[in-house]
């Protein structure tokens, strides 16, 4: 899987934009503020309708204008693909695939498969639960549309959900609709939890690899799924937390409570572990994700490297280009030196100096 080209219209800091894109490895350098990650966004919203930044819509229209537009062309085993996005100021974006419209934003997911790798991806071991809950939906919804689905249904139900419980103390009769809304969350959230420990065992089936590699042999990795609930005593636990959930007018158990650990030994990584642990088991986290994606799709996704090979040490910059192999890669970096210094391969170059990209 590669993307052919991509073409921008009042995206971002491009009023317009078209390049064309090498197979292999795809490296934008210049100053900070230029403009490179903006590409890289441009090709991840295109491919999830999702920025990687949370941005909204609006916020990736050029100043002044009320629409953006991109174009982007794959290439899969199965044939060429052109997807066509309009981002609306007011409205909600418009997409098409090869020219028909798509009803549904869902219906793009798993098209394309994409792994963005940010300096922010760095901490999420540290950061908040969050952010490992949304590399889990990020990834399991490229991969399944059943997961998102239900995924889509949960979120809804919860908003709706929290929103009686906060009226619930002024509109006692509410109360009725409580069950419903149970039954709803208990159908979507079993199987959000079902599949988010199928995918974790699959991670842990391929991360020691990477991990043992990067820590020279010294260490073994494991991810341990730290469920709020179980599927089979979600309906239970509702019922039981009721009172709870009204005294604190806010769902206070299911899926959207998840979190992950993750351990060298008995060591808790998260909590007890260096930055230099916290790293590598980041930087192993996502060589996993790249392995198991390969694996899931028969195929191989495609790259984003956002300015990430400044926040490594060589050794980890030299292990993370070595495991990319035949996956077609987009990078950003400020400059090309430590490239040819070291002998990576540079299929295309782009220079991007104040929105400006020179070949």
């Amino acid at each position: 899987m590669i993307i052919e080209s991509l073409k921008l219209n009042r995206f971002r800091n491009y009023d317009s934009l078209k390049l064309e894109f090498d197979k292999g490895t795809n490296i934008f350098y210049g100053d900070n503020a230029q403009g490179k990650t903006n590409i890289l966004e441009a090709v991840y919203v295109c491919g999830t309708t999702k920025s990687h930044r949370g941005s909204k819509d609006r916020e990736m229209i050029q100043f002044g204008q009320n629409e953006a537009h991109i174009c982007m062309q794959i290439l899969k085993n199965d044939g060429k693909i052109q997807i066509d996005m309009h981002l609306k100021k007011n409205k909600a974006k418009g997409i098409a695939i090869n020219g028909v419209p798509i009803r549904k934003a869902s219906e793009l997911f798993g098209l394309a498969n994409f792994i963005f790798f940010s300096p922010e991806d760095l901490n999420i071991i540290k950061d908040g639960p969050a952010e490992r809950r949304r590399f889990l939906d990020l990834e399991l919804c490229q991969l399944s549309k059943i997961y998102l689905y239900h995924l889509t249904n949960y979120n809804k139900i919860i908003v709706q959900r929290n929103k009686l419980l906060k009226e619930a103390a002024f509109h006692p009769e509410y109360l009725d609709m409580l069950d419903v809304y149970d039954s709803q969350m208990v159908l979507h959230g079993q199987r959000i939890i079902e599949e988010r420990e199928k995918f974790l065992q699959r991670i842990n089936e391929v991360i020691q690899k990477a991990h043992e590699k990067l820590s020279g042999g010294r260490e073994r990795l494991r991810l341990v799924y730290e469920k709020n609930v179980s599927a089979e005593c979600f309906e239970n636990e509702l019922k039981k937390n009721r009172e709870k959930d009204l005294h604190f007018r806010a769902s206070t158990s299911g899926p959207h409570k998840d979190d992950i650990s993750f351990y060298i030994g008995a060591l808790d990584v998260r909590r007890f572990g260096s930055q230099g642990q916290q790293r590598t088991a980041a930087l192993s986290l996502k060589l996993a994700e790249i392995e198991l994606v390969k694996q899931e799709i028969k195929d191989t996704p495609i790259l984003l490297l956002d300015d990430v090979l400044s926040e490594l040490d060589r050794k980890r910059q030299h292990y993370l280009l070595d495991s990319i192999g035949d996956i077609q890669t987009f990078i950003t970096c400020t400059g090309i030196d430590d490239f040819i210094q070291n002998q990576f391969e540079l299929n295309h170059v782009f220079h991007v100096a104040e929105g400006v990209v020179y070949e």
